[in-house]
């Protein structure tokens, strides 16, 4: 028979993390939200606990677990901000995943061991100002000089760089203090059949001519870096391809195939934290005499609210197993990430509407629940995307 309980590991896991987001992040991440500040103390206490290490090996400082435990982990500290969060779920699958899945070994050995301790951040440049959806549409360019170098590139192989220009949108991570490096998407060349050949070239932070913007004035993940990026004749090594030259593309699907899972769980996370917060405020709170929760019509919607949270949950467990198991799992990745943020979109319509004026105050989790829960919807692939990967799936 089917067994979807948590064996002890994961259990154990799932209750530190749950235990840490309600003692030292609940208490103060609002008060970040609303500055729009990035919490470094909380992301520093989530290094020590070896979060940001969760699905790497121990060669690499990692905790030697699986990508289904980062899961776990993201969806516990979404129960109480998505900010924090994001944070990680972009720090690991999208910052240091690509390149612990296609780098060579001298990239992993460079740059891993600081990811996977949460001392530095890695970022993923994909998405561009005139692309969205349509990642194929990559206009950052990077072609190769082999006129020689600055200083700090001299010995390299032939004296060869990448000169990238072109830009990037809506990075997270992408400009925090401990930023050390963007991974970005550039077309290197043309194929054989006249389409772009894409490629994935690690830009180290700081390097000349690579320009962190003016971060973002966000709808939500407020306590989140969000920035736009620029590349102005940005020299880097030849050796900072990741992969193969002209499978960048191919490989950051891949890359986001696994993100979608752990956006899910991110996303059962605020599902539940919404129906945590009802189940709270329904219990206080008194109309006509009585505590709401007492009323059908509230005990409805939070059952609701339950049901949508228990299908999601279940959706992306079966999507990580099969990842796990080495099985094909794009479409379950996709159901997953779909269901999932539908949930939680629906959840937070629902718990503001329970809170009534309070669920419009930023001060109530909800209030920043429901902020959070629409991009949702669009980050890592939109639910058009996710429908579209599935009817593909299915033959259609």
């Amino acid at each position: 028979m089917i067994d979807v309980r948590l064996d002890d590991t994961y259990e154990t896991l799932r209750k530190t993390v749950e235990d840490f987001a309600q003692r030292e992040v609940a208490p103060v991440i609002g008060d970040f939200y609303e500055r729009e500040e990035f919490p470094y103390g909380i992301v520093a206490q989530m290094a020590e606990m070896g979060l940001f290490g969760l699905p790497f090996p121990e060669k690499y400082d990692g905790m030697g677990g699986d990508y289904f435990a980062l899961c776990l982990a993201l969806e516990e500290l979404a129960r109480v901000d998505s900010s924090v969060a994001i944070t990680l779920e972009a720090g690991v699958s999208l910052g240091a995943m690509p390149i612990y899945r296609f780098g060579t070994e001298e990239q992993k050995e460079q740059w891993l061991p600081a990811m996977c301790r949460g001392e530095t951040l890695g970022a993923f440049g994909l998405t561009e100002p005139g692309g969205g959806s349509d990642a194929g549409a990559t206009k950052t360019t990077a072609k190769i000089d082999c006129s020689g170098g600055t200083p700090a590139n001299e010995g390299v192989a032939g004296g060869g760089h990448w000169v990238i220009n072109g830009s990037k949108s809506f990075i997270t991570n992408s400009g925090t203090d401990i930023t050390s490096l963007v991974t970005v998407t550039a077309v290197t060349g043309t194929k054989d059949n006249g389409g772009k050949e894409i490629s994935a070239i690690i830009v180290p932070s700081g390097t000349p001519g690579f320009t962190v913007e003016k971060k973002y004035s966000k709808v939500g993940w407020n306590a989140s870096d969000t920035h736009g990026l620029s590349f102005d004749d940005v020299r880097v090594p030849q050796e900072n391809v990741v992969g193969q030259r002209g499978r960048g593309y191919a490989q950051f699907l891949s890359i986001l195939d696994e993100g979608r899972i752990a956006i899910a769980a991110l996303s059962v996370g605020l599902a539940q934290g919404c129906v945590d917060e009802c189940l709270r405020y329904v219990r206080e709170r008194e109309a006509f005499g009585r505590p709401i929760g007492e009323y059908q019509a509230i005990q409805f919607k939070i059952a609701d609210m339950e049901m949508r949270t228990h299908n999601a949950r279940l959706a992306y467990y079966a999507a990580a197993s099969k990842m796990l198991r080495g099985e094909p799992f794009k479409k379950e990745a996709a159901i997953a990430k779909l269901t999932s943020s539908n949930a939680a979109m629906d959840n937070a319509r629902e718990a503001t509407q329970i809170f009534g004026g309070y669920g419009f105050m930023n001060e109530f989790p909800v209030g920043r629940f429901y902020r959070d829960a629409k991009i949702l919807e669009v980050g890592e692939g939109t639910s058009e995307v996710q429908r579209m990967l599935i009817a593909r799936e299915l033959g259609l």
